[in-house]
Protein backbone atom coordinates (compact mmCIF):
# COMPACT_ATOMS: atom_id res chain seq x y z
CA UNK A 1 0.00 0.00 0.00
CA UNK A 2 1.39 3.19 -1.14
CA UNK A 3 1.26 5.33 2.11
CA UNK A 4 0.88 9.42 0.59
CA UNK A 5 -1.76 11.67 0.27
CA UNK A 6 -2.65 14.27 -1.35
CA UNK A 7 -5.94 17.06 -0.42
CA UNK A 8 -8.89 17.69 -2.29
CA UNK A 9 -11.84 19.40 -1.61
CA UNK A 10 -10.88 19.58 2.48
CA UNK A 11 -10.35 15.54 2.57
CA UNK A 12 -7.08 13.67 2.64
CA UNK A 13 -6.68 10.94 0.25
CA UNK A 14 -4.73 8.24 0.17
CA UNK A 15 -2.48 8.01 -3.80
CA UNK A 16 -2.42 4.30 -5.56
CA UNK A 17 -0.57 3.38 -8.14
CA UNK A 18 -1.99 2.95 -11.97
CA UNK A 19 -1.91 -0.79 -13.82
CA UNK A 20 0.83 0.37 -15.71
CA UNK A 21 2.63 0.83 -12.47
CA UNK A 22 1.58 -3.26 -12.14
CA UNK A 23 2.32 -4.07 -15.25
CA UNK A 24 6.31 -2.55 -14.96
CA UNK A 25 6.72 -4.04 -11.40
CA UNK A 26 5.32 -7.69 -12.33
CA UNK A 27 7.71 -8.01 -15.61
CA UNK A 28 10.83 -6.50 -13.82
CA UNK A 29 9.77 -9.00 -11.06
CA UNK A 30 9.52 -12.09 -13.48
CA UNK A 31 12.53 -11.16 -15.58
CA UNK A 32 14.76 -11.19 -11.91
CA UNK A 33 13.31 -14.38 -10.81
CA UNK A 34 14.00 -15.61 -14.56
CA UNK A 35 17.91 -15.05 -14.21
CA UNK A 36 18.24 -15.98 -10.53
CA UNK A 37 15.92 -19.05 -10.39
CA UNK A 38 14.57 -17.39 -6.93
CA UNK A 39 11.40 -16.10 -5.79
CA UNK A 40 10.89 -12.19 -5.42
CA UNK A 41 8.03 -11.43 -3.03
CA UNK A 42 9.07 -7.65 -3.51
CA UNK A 43 9.90 -5.47 -5.87
CA UNK A 44 10.92 -1.39 -6.52
CA UNK A 45 9.89 0.83 -9.25
CA UNK A 46 11.10 4.11 -9.70
CA UNK A 47 7.33 5.98 -11.12
CA UNK A 48 8.02 8.75 -13.56
CA UNK A 49 6.16 11.18 -11.03
CA UNK A 50 8.98 10.41 -9.09
CA UNK A 51 7.56 7.94 -6.17
CA UNK A 52 9.43 4.98 -5.46
CA UNK A 53 7.15 2.27 -4.77
CA UNK A 54 7.68 -1.35 -3.04
CA UNK A 55 5.33 -3.78 -4.33
CA UNK A 56 4.01 -7.31 -3.65
CA UNK A 57 5.07 -10.25 -5.97
CA UNK A 58 2.59 -12.50 -6.22
CA UNK A 59 1.11 -15.73 -7.89
CA UNK A 60 4.80 -16.65 -8.65
CA UNK A 61 4.46 -19.57 -11.06
CA UNK A 62 7.12 -22.22 -9.86
CA UNK A 63 8.87 -24.48 -10.26
CA UNK A 64 10.69 -21.76 -12.87
CA UNK A 65 10.85 -23.15 -16.72
CA UNK A 66 13.88 -22.93 -18.08
CA UNK A 67 13.48 -19.75 -19.71
CA UNK A 68 9.76 -18.61 -18.68
CA UNK A 69 8.41 -16.97 -15.25
CA UNK A 70 4.91 -15.60 -14.33
CA UNK A 71 3.99 -13.42 -11.29
CA UNK A 72 1.43 -10.55 -10.41
CA UNK A 73 1.26 -7.26 -9.22
CA UNK A 74 -2.27 -5.93 -7.56
CA UNK A 75 -3.51 -2.88 -8.52
CA UNK A 76 -4.00 -0.52 -5.49
CA UNK A 77 -5.83 2.78 -6.46
CA UNK A 78 -6.07 4.66 -3.20
CA UNK A 79 -8.79 6.73 -2.63
CA UNK A 80 -10.03 6.72 -6.08
CA UNK A 81 -13.22 5.16 -7.23
CA UNK A 82 -11.29 3.11 -9.67
CA UNK A 83 -13.07 0.00 -11.56
CA UNK A 84 -9.50 -1.82 -11.91
CA UNK A 85 -9.13 -1.63 -7.73
CA UNK A 86 -7.80 -4.77 -6.48
CA UNK A 87 -7.38 -6.81 -9.93
CA UNK A 88 -4.04 -8.80 -10.50
CA UNK A 89 -1.50 -7.11 -13.09
CA UNK A 90 0.35 -10.32 -14.68
CA UNK A 91 3.16 -10.53 -16.61
CA UNK A 92 4.90 -13.61 -18.17
CA UNK A 93 8.76 -13.09 -19.38
CA UNK A 94 10.70 -15.65 -21.30
CA UNK A 95 14.34 -15.55 -23.22
CA UNK A 96 13.93 -15.42 -27.12
CA UNK A 97 16.21 -16.31 -29.90
CA UNK A 98 15.56 -12.40 -31.24
CA UNK A 99 17.18 -9.57 -29.79
CA UNK A 100 14.99 -6.85 -28.16
CA UNK A 101 12.52 -6.77 -25.67
CA UNK A 102 8.78 -7.39 -26.97
CA UNK A 103 5.73 -6.50 -25.64
CA UNK A 104 2.38 -7.61 -25.66
CA UNK A 105 -0.62 -7.76 -24.33
CA UNK A 106 -2.42 -11.92 -23.19
CA UNK A 107 -6.23 -12.41 -22.09
CA UNK A 108 -7.73 -9.68 -20.63
CA UNK A 109 -5.81 -6.57 -22.16
CA UNK A 110 -7.40 -5.11 -25.16
CA UNK A 111 -6.57 -4.53 -28.78
CA UNK A 112 -7.43 -1.43 -30.54
CA UNK A 113 -9.43 -1.68 -33.28
CA UNK A 114 -9.67 1.98 -34.45
CA UNK A 115 -7.28 4.97 -35.92
CA UNK A 116 -6.64 7.56 -33.81
CA UNK A 117 -5.63 5.82 -30.60
CA UNK A 118 -2.27 6.34 -28.82
CA UNK A 119 -1.22 2.69 -30.47
CA UNK A 120 -1.83 1.32 -33.76
CA UNK A 121 -5.12 -0.36 -34.91
CA UNK A 122 -3.74 -4.44 -34.08
CA UNK A 123 -1.93 -3.71 -31.19
CA UNK A 124 -2.43 -4.44 -26.93
CA UNK A 125 -4.13 -1.58 -25.68
CA UNK A 126 -0.52 -0.48 -23.60
CA UNK A 127 -0.09 2.83 -23.77
CA UNK A 128 3.04 4.04 -24.40
CA UNK A 129 4.20 5.68 -20.96
CA UNK A 130 3.58 1.99 -19.18
CA UNK A 131 5.31 0.41 -22.11
CA UNK A 132 8.51 2.49 -21.53
CA UNK A 133 7.96 1.33 -17.54
CA UNK A 134 7.87 -1.88 -18.70
CA UNK A 135 11.05 -2.05 -20.92
CA UNK A 136 13.04 -0.14 -18.62
CA UNK A 137 12.35 -2.11 -15.68
CA UNK A 138 13.32 -5.37 -17.83
CA UNK A 139 16.31 -3.89 -19.32
CA UNK A 140 17.41 -3.01 -16.06
CA UNK A 141 17.46 -6.72 -15.13
CA UNK A 142 19.14 -7.81 -18.16
CA UNK A 143 22.00 -5.79 -18.07
CA UNK A 144 22.52 -6.41 -14.25
CA UNK A 145 22.83 -9.98 -15.47
CA UNK A 146 24.90 -9.35 -18.55
CA UNK A 147 21.87 -10.68 -20.88
CA UNK A 148 22.17 -9.32 -24.38
CA UNK A 149 19.42 -11.60 -25.77
CA UNK A 150 15.25 -10.88 -26.39
CA UNK A 151 12.98 -11.01 -24.23
CA UNK A 152 9.67 -11.49 -24.33
CA UNK A 153 6.93 -9.61 -22.29
CA UNK A 154 3.00 -10.73 -22.10
CA UNK A 155 1.21 -8.68 -19.49
CA UNK A 156 -2.41 -10.18 -18.97
CA UNK A 157 -5.71 -9.14 -16.86
CA UNK A 158 -7.65 -12.43 -16.19
CA UNK A 159 -10.88 -10.26 -15.10
CA UNK A 160 -10.30 -7.31 -17.61
CA UNK A 161 -12.55 -8.57 -20.59
CA UNK A 162 -15.47 -8.52 -18.39
CA UNK A 163 -14.66 -5.51 -16.26
CA UNK A 164 -13.95 -3.68 -20.08
CA UNK A 165 -18.16 -3.71 -19.89
CA UNK A 166 -17.77 -0.70 -17.53
CA UNK A 167 -15.33 1.84 -19.41
CA UNK A 168 -15.30 3.61 -22.04
CA UNK A 169 -13.28 1.27 -24.26
CA UNK A 170 -15.61 -0.23 -26.34
CA UNK A 171 -16.80 3.12 -27.24
CA UNK A 172 -13.51 4.14 -28.17
CA UNK A 173 -12.50 0.60 -30.31
CA UNK A 174 -10.62 -1.28 -27.64
CA UNK A 175 -12.19 -4.57 -27.69
CA UNK A 176 -12.02 -7.79 -25.38
CA UNK A 177 -9.96 -6.11 -22.28
CA UNK A 178 -9.21 -3.06 -20.65
CA UNK A 179 -6.43 -0.58 -21.04
CA UNK A 180 -3.05 -0.72 -19.27
CA UNK A 181 -2.88 3.02 -18.61
CA UNK A 182 -1.28 5.90 -16.77
CA UNK A 183 1.23 8.76 -17.46
CA UNK A 184 2.72 9.48 -13.99
CA UNK A 185 3.04 5.60 -12.49
CA UNK A 186 0.41 7.08 -9.80
CA UNK A 187 -3.36 7.42 -9.55
CA UNK A 188 -4.41 10.81 -8.04
CA UNK A 189 -8.20 10.30 -5.81
CA UNK A 190 -10.34 11.98 -8.42
CA UNK A 191 -8.06 12.24 -11.54
CA UNK A 192 -9.00 15.19 -13.67
CA UNK A 193 -6.06 14.40 -16.09
CA UNK A 194 -7.13 10.92 -17.11
CA UNK A 195 -11.38 11.58 -17.52
CA UNK A 196 -9.30 14.88 -19.78
CA UNK A 197 -7.04 12.14 -21.35
CA UNK A 198 -10.24 10.08 -22.63
CA UNK A 199 -11.39 13.26 -23.89
CA UNK A 200 -8.75 14.12 -25.75
CA UNK A 201 -8.54 10.68 -27.44
CA UNK A 202 -12.03 10.53 -28.50
CA UNK A 203 -11.26 13.77 -30.09
CA UNK A 204 -8.04 12.37 -31.53
CA UNK A 205 -10.19 9.22 -33.06
CA UNK A 206 -12.46 11.70 -34.62
CA UNK A 207 -9.74 13.74 -36.52
CA UNK A 208 -8.20 9.98 -37.52
CA UNK A 209 -11.63 9.28 -39.45
CA UNK A 210 -10.77 11.97 -41.82
CA UNK A 211 -13.98 13.99 -39.96
CA UNK A 212 -13.33 17.99 -40.19
CA UNK A 213 -15.81 19.11 -38.27
CA UNK A 214 -16.33 18.13 -34.23
CA UNK A 215 -19.52 18.66 -32.10
CA UNK A 216 -18.96 18.64 -27.80
CA UNK A 217 -21.99 17.81 -26.01
CA UNK A 218 -21.16 17.98 -21.99
CA UNK A 219 -23.42 15.17 -20.95
CA UNK A 220 -26.20 12.71 -21.93
CA UNK A 221 -28.76 15.51 -22.03
CA UNK A 222 -26.82 16.97 -24.35
CA UNK A 223 -26.66 13.50 -26.49
CA UNK A 224 -30.33 13.00 -26.43
CA UNK A 225 -30.91 16.52 -27.55
CA UNK A 226 -28.65 16.03 -30.63
CA UNK A 227 -30.39 12.56 -31.06
CA UNK A 228 -33.89 14.33 -31.69
CA UNK A 229 -32.49 17.55 -32.93
CA UNK A 230 -30.23 15.46 -35.99
CA UNK A 231 -28.72 11.77 -35.15
CA UNK A 232 -26.02 12.58 -37.74
CA UNK A 233 -24.17 14.83 -35.86
CA UNK A 234 -23.75 12.56 -33.22
CA UNK A 235 -21.25 10.32 -35.56
CA UNK A 236 -19.31 13.36 -34.75
CA UNK A 237 -19.57 13.72 -30.95
CA UNK A 238 -17.16 13.86 -28.29
CA UNK A 239 -18.91 14.11 -24.59
CA UNK A 240 -16.24 16.67 -22.66
CA UNK A 241 -18.35 16.12 -19.40
CA UNK A 242 -17.31 19.49 -17.59
CA UNK A 243 -13.70 20.05 -19.75
CA UNK A 244 -15.17 22.84 -22.35
CA UNK A 245 -11.43 24.24 -22.56
CA UNK A 246 -9.48 21.09 -22.76
CA UNK A 247 -12.00 20.12 -25.31
CA UNK A 248 -11.46 22.89 -27.41
CA UNK A 249 -7.76 23.04 -26.78
CA UNK A 250 -7.82 19.71 -28.56
CA UNK A 251 -9.93 20.88 -31.23
CA UNK A 252 -7.80 23.24 -32.19
CA UNK A 253 -4.86 21.09 -31.64
CA UNK A 254 -5.77 18.49 -34.15
CA UNK A 255 -7.09 21.17 -36.50
CA UNK A 256 -10.63 20.65 -36.55
CA UNK A 257 -12.13 23.26 -39.39
CA UNK A 258 -15.16 24.01 -36.70
CA UNK A 259 -16.42 23.02 -33.38
CA UNK A 260 -20.36 22.53 -32.97
CA UNK A 261 -21.28 22.98 -29.13
CA UNK A 262 -24.58 21.43 -27.95
CA UNK A 263 -26.02 21.53 -24.61
CA UNK A 264 -28.36 22.34 -21.71
CA UNK A 265 -28.79 26.08 -20.86
CA UNK A 266 -27.75 24.51 -17.02
CA UNK A 267 -24.38 24.10 -18.65
CA UNK A 268 -23.57 26.04 -20.78
CA UNK A 269 -24.88 29.75 -19.53
CA UNK A 270 -21.53 29.37 -17.71
CA UNK A 271 -19.69 29.40 -20.81
CA UNK A 272 -21.50 32.92 -21.63
CA UNK A 273 -19.23 34.13 -18.12
CA UNK A 274 -16.25 32.74 -20.02
CA UNK A 275 -16.63 29.52 -17.26
CA UNK A 276 -14.11 26.87 -19.28
CA UNK A 277 -14.50 23.90 -16.51
CA UNK A 278 -18.18 23.60 -15.33
CA UNK A 279 -17.84 21.60 -12.29
CA UNK A 280 -20.05 23.36 -9.64
CA UNK A 281 -16.58 22.63 -7.48
CA UNK A 282 -14.83 25.00 -9.58
CA UNK A 283 -17.62 28.05 -10.70
CA UNK A 284 -21.35 28.78 -10.63
CA UNK A 285 -22.08 32.05 -11.58
CA UNK A 286 -25.52 30.36 -13.23
CA UNK A 287 -27.78 33.22 -11.87
CA UNK A 288 -25.27 35.94 -11.93
CA UNK A 289 -25.22 35.54 -15.33
CA UNK A 290 -28.92 35.41 -16.16
CA UNK A 291 -29.13 38.50 -14.06
CA UNK A 292 -26.98 41.06 -15.15
CA UNK A 293 -27.47 40.40 -18.79
CA UNK A 294 -31.67 40.59 -17.71
CA UNK A 295 -30.58 43.90 -15.90
CA UNK A 296 -28.75 45.14 -19.05
CA UNK A 297 -32.03 44.81 -20.77
CA UNK A 298 -34.24 46.51 -17.95
CA UNK A 299 -35.39 44.16 -15.85
CA UNK A 300 -36.28 45.76 -12.34
CA UNK A 301 -34.61 45.08 -9.21
CA UNK A 302 -37.59 42.70 -8.11
CA UNK A 303 -36.91 40.28 -11.33
CA UNK A 304 -33.28 41.04 -10.65
CA UNK A 305 -33.76 39.73 -6.98
CA UNK A 306 -36.23 36.59 -7.87
CA UNK A 307 -33.50 35.55 -10.79
CA UNK A 308 -30.64 35.52 -8.41
CA UNK A 309 -32.88 33.60 -5.85
CA UNK A 310 -33.36 30.49 -8.46
CA UNK A 311 -32.22 27.20 -8.20
CA UNK A 312 -32.15 26.14 -11.45
CA UNK A 313 -31.83 27.46 -14.74
CA UNK A 314 -35.53 26.34 -15.82
CA UNK A 315 -36.58 27.85 -13.26
CA UNK A 316 -35.10 31.27 -14.30
CA UNK A 317 -36.09 30.80 -18.08
CA UNK A 318 -39.44 30.70 -16.96
CA UNK A 319 -39.37 33.85 -14.92
CA UNK A 320 -37.38 35.63 -18.14
CA UNK A 321 -40.18 33.86 -20.12
CA UNK A 322 -42.86 35.34 -18.03
CA UNK A 323 -40.76 39.10 -18.19
CA UNK A 324 -40.78 39.23 -21.53
CA UNK A 325 -36.52 38.82 -21.43
CA UNK A 326 -36.11 35.68 -22.76
CA UNK A 327 -35.28 36.16 -26.38
CA UNK A 328 -33.42 39.31 -25.87
CA UNK A 329 -31.40 37.53 -22.79
CA UNK A 330 -30.72 34.18 -24.70
CA UNK A 331 -29.50 36.71 -27.97
CA UNK A 332 -27.08 38.23 -25.60
CA UNK A 333 -25.86 35.03 -24.17
CA UNK A 334 -24.90 33.24 -27.34
CA UNK A 335 -23.32 36.09 -28.95
CA UNK A 336 -20.74 35.83 -25.52
CA UNK A 337 -20.72 31.73 -25.50
CA UNK A 338 -19.12 32.40 -29.48
CA UNK A 339 -17.02 35.19 -27.99
CA UNK A 340 -15.13 33.53 -25.39
CA UNK A 341 -14.87 29.99 -27.09
CA UNK A 342 -13.42 31.57 -30.07
CA UNK A 343 -11.23 33.67 -27.47
CA UNK A 344 -10.17 30.13 -25.86
CA UNK A 345 -9.09 28.97 -29.16
CA UNK A 346 -7.49 32.03 -30.23
CA UNK A 347 -9.68 31.73 -33.81
CA UNK A 348 -8.83 28.71 -35.02
CA UNK A 349 -12.01 27.70 -36.24
CA UNK A 350 -15.52 28.82 -35.80
CA UNK A 351 -17.13 27.66 -32.61
CA UNK A 352 -21.09 27.62 -32.77
CA UNK A 353 -23.35 27.05 -30.01
CA UNK A 354 -26.39 25.78 -29.48
CA UNK A 355 -28.11 25.25 -26.43
CA UNK A 356 -31.82 23.71 -24.75
CA UNK A 357 -33.74 23.27 -22.04
CA UNK A 358 -35.70 20.27 -21.58
CA UNK A 359 -39.33 22.54 -21.11
CA UNK A 360 -38.17 24.60 -23.67
CA UNK A 361 -36.54 23.43 -26.10
CA UNK A 362 -33.90 25.09 -28.51
CA UNK A 363 -33.42 28.74 -26.31
CA UNK A 364 -30.86 29.54 -28.71
CA UNK A 365 -28.18 29.04 -31.71
CA UNK A 366 -25.57 31.26 -32.34
CA UNK A 367 -24.42 32.80 -35.71
CA UNK A 368 -21.32 30.21 -36.38
CA UNK A 369 -24.06 27.55 -35.29
CA UNK A 370 -26.13 28.35 -38.71
CA UNK A 371 -22.77 28.39 -40.32
CA UNK A 372 -21.23 25.30 -39.36
CA UNK A 373 -24.38 23.51 -39.55
CA UNK A 374 -24.31 24.39 -43.47
CA UNK A 375 -20.73 23.08 -43.92
CA UNK A 376 -21.89 20.01 -42.98
CA UNK A 377 -24.74 19.72 -45.21
CA UNK A 378 -22.10 20.59 -48.19
CA UNK A 379 -20.20 17.87 -46.55
CA UNK A 380 -23.28 15.26 -46.79
CA UNK A 381 -23.41 16.06 -50.13
CA UNK A 382 -19.94 15.80 -51.08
Amino acid sequence: MLDQYIYKNNQKMRLGYTTGSCAAAAAKAAAQMLFTGKPVHNIELMTPKGILLNLEVLDIKIPFSQDTVSCAVKKDAGDDPDVTDGLKIYAAVHKTPEEGIRIDGGEGVGRVTREGLEQPVGSAAINRVPRAMIREGVEEICSCFGYEGGISVIISIPEGRDLAKKTFNPRLGIEDGISVLGTSGIVEPMSEAALIETIRMEIRMQQARGNRYLVLAPGNYGLDFLKEYNPKLLEQCVKYSNFLGEALDAAAEYGFRGVLVAGHIGKLVKLAGGIMNTHSHNADARMEILTSHAAVLGAGADTAKTLMACVTTDEAVELLKAAGLLEGVMSRLMERMEFYASHRTGGAFPCGVITFSQKHGILGRSAHAEEILQNWNIKELE
